[in-house]
């Protein structure tokens, strides 16, 4: 049974090899694009995955560690050596800012909460970078991969001469023109589903790092007169 689903699959490929030998110029100039855009796509998306996997991992470790403070007050950089997360980041620029808008023993809190705020964004920013070129690359694989079956489509009944039209004729050239959408689905079906998995992770994130800094804003104003 194996050595059958073995020889399947070798002439599957076989099969592709040939279709993509009968496409024309267009067509695999359309299916390189789409292979680079495939392997863009896997390592932007491995990447970013692991990304937001080390700020969600640093964003807990360090929320314990800023819970345990007996105040907020009582932040200092210097505590907390070694590699930073984004909570740090925003707790850094919101005891800088209360710091420096004390007067009198009393914070300005819309001072703080602008600091905060310019805070979020960025790491905001840093979260969902790059995510733009993943919904490129899912909108615009299959328009491509249409646009070289098309063209292919076309090339092929425009070689037509009269006399000889026929499916044996024809075929070669249909078949590898329709690669190019076969291969665009490839591209973005995959994509699509990582593309969502990857969007949720982010917003969940995000959320979660709206809510620090809420809490964190609260945790300034209830702390600076004890």
């Amino acid at each position: 049974m194996i050595e059958v689903n073995a020889m399947v699959l070798g002439l599957a490929e076989l099969k592709l090899i040939e279709y993509f030998v009968d496409s024309n110029f267009a067509g695999k100039i359309v299916i390189a694009v789409l292979v680079v855009m495939n392997c863009y796509a896997m390592t932007l998306m491995w990447t970013k995955y692991q990304e937001l996997k080390k700020a969600i991992i640093h964003n807990a470790r360090d929320e314990k560690r800023l819970n345990d403070l007996p105040s907020i007050y009582d932040y200092d950089d210097a505590l907390f050596p070694g590699e930073g997360s984004p909570y740090l980041k925003i707790c850094s620029r919101a005891m800088e800012a209360a710091r420096r808008s004390m007067q009198d023993g009393k914070v300005r809190m819309n001072y703080v909460e602008n600091a905060i705020k310019r805070a979020l964004a960025e790491v905001g920013d840093r979260y969902e970078a790059k995510m733009y070129w993943l919904a490129t690359i899912v909108s615009g694989a299959p328009f491509l991969g249409l646009l070289g079956t098309v063209w292919g489509v076309m090339d092929a009944f425009g070689t037509m001469t009269e006399g000889v039209a026929s499916i044996k004729t024809l075929a070669p050239g249909v078949s590898g023109a329709l690669l190019t959408t076969v291969a665009a689905l490839c591209v973005a079906i995959p994509i699509v589903f990582a593309y969502n998995g990857l969007l949720g992770m982010t917003r969940s994130a995000i959320t979660k790092l709206e809510n620090f800094a809420s809490n964190l804003a609260d945790r300034i104003e209830l702390e600076k007169d004890s």
